[in-house]
């Protein structure tokens, strides 16, 4: 793997939360792979991880997608989020891969996956975001 924005960042509370760790990157692609953690601590009564934690996944890796193209420059505030829950999610290691599909001036365009260890597809997302440049952040 290449040297990324991420080599020097501590993530927030949220993403350790979920197991947060990246697993790859193409800055000049707008792409990544993130891996989480699906913990028993996430799963519905039925024993599978809940729906809001797997989007919360999604989202936790369509905007690093934006921040690694950016070279760090730009965090995101979601806008939209669309999810699509392909067939349930059990405990243990899950990949994110997410796409920059478009970068504007205000606002990014990011569709994401996510998907067991195995490789089987467990949901989709398509977001739209702004842009919020780093210097602004509230830290």
């Amino acid at each position: 793997m290449i040297a990324t924005v991420f080599d020097h960042f501590t993530p927030p509370p949220s993403s350790k939360l979920l197991g947060w760790h990246l697993l790859d990157a193409r800055p000049q692609d707008g792409w990544i792979r993130i891996g989480f953690e699906g913990r028993k601590d996430f799963c519905n009564p039925a024993g599978f991880i809940q729906g809001g934690i797997l989007s919360a996944m999604l989202d936790d890796t369509m905007g690093p997608a934006v921040f690694v193209m950016t070279e760090g420059r730009l965090y995101t505030a979601t806008i939209t989020m669309t999810v699509n829950f392909l067939a349930p999610a059990k405990p243990g290691p899950l990949v994110g891969e997410a796409t920059v599909t478009q970068l504007g001036k205000t606002v990014a365009f990011v569709e994401g996956r996510l998907m067991a260890e195995d490789g089987r597809l467990l949901a989709t997302a398509s977001s739209s975001a702004r842009l919020v440049e780093a210097t602004k952040a509230i830290r």
